[in-house]
């Protein structure tokens, strides 16, 4: 399933990239440690996160699978960062004193296998006392939001519709409708259906401590409360400081 093609990743580019924004002081913080070495930034969008780093003066490869995002990262930061398309969990995640990610990108994989094989994944690509912050939608992520309404939003030159659905404890749906202008004076309209698989948390430090990773779950990234939900996985590889 192709997410974020071009028309999506453009509205979310222009309007949805604040989060990335709010969460930049406190990863930078986590990332102290390892001021100096490489930093991979799964699923990178449009650069928002991706700005940040290079600003803090971090050596970044940002990744995404989607080639659109990629472009209009490119196109924001000016071939500042070394851009590539990368798709877990089976595309090799470079070695790395660091991996950052908004977005709950493991949660858009197809299954819990999936993630769990992604973030075994990450663990073997940290060096020792290499930082581990990212973020995953818990099994809360849908109860939340069951019977959710239907959100709507629009810009000077876009307009998304979003409808929610969770056909199971373990799924939840968002089927999205953009409108963007066509270039003729008309707008074109798009849809994509993204699912996000939910996964309990609470087990995650377990599997990534069999792999090497200390790690805790929490709920923000420095004063960045994340929505109800939404996790944080913090965690150092073996070799270095705790978390």
């Amino acid at each position: 399933m192709d997410y974020y093609q071009h028309d999506l990743a453009l509205v979310h580019a222009r309007g949805f990239g604040t989060h990335a924004d709010r969460c930049a002081p406190g990863l930078l913080d986590l990332l102290a440690p390892v001021r100096g070495g490489l930093v991979v930034e799964l699923g990178c969008g449009a650069g928002a996160l991706t700005r940040h780093l290079l600003t803090a003066g971090h050596r970044v490869i940002a990744t995404d699978a989607s080639a659109a995002m990629l472009e209009l990262a490119w196109d924001a930061l000016g071939g500042e960062a070394d851009l590539r398309q990368l798709t877990l969990p089976d595309d090799p995640v470079p070695a790395a004193d660091a991996i950052v990610s908004v977005g709950h990108v493991v949660s858009y994989l197809p299954d819990a296998a999936a993630i769990d094989r992604a973030l075994i994944a990450m663990a073997g690509a940290l060096r020792p006392g290499g930082v581990l912050a990212i973020d995953v939608c818990d099994l809360e992520w849908g109860r939340v939001r069951a019977g959710a309404e239907n959100y709507g939003r629009v810009g000077p030159d876009w307009a998304v519709i979003t409808e929610y659905s969770t056909p199971a404890p373990e799924v939840f749906v968002r089927d999205i409708t953009t409108f963007v202008p066509d270039g003729t004076g008309a707008w074109r309209r798009g849809h994509e259906r993204h699912q996000n698989v939910l996964v309990d948390t609470t087990l995650i430090p377990a599997l990534l401590g069999r792999h090497g990773v200390v790690a805790r779950i929490g709920a923000s990234f420095g004063a960045e409360e994340l929505p109800p939900g939404l996790r944080t996985v913090i965690g150092v590889r073996s070799g270095g400081a705790g978390v």
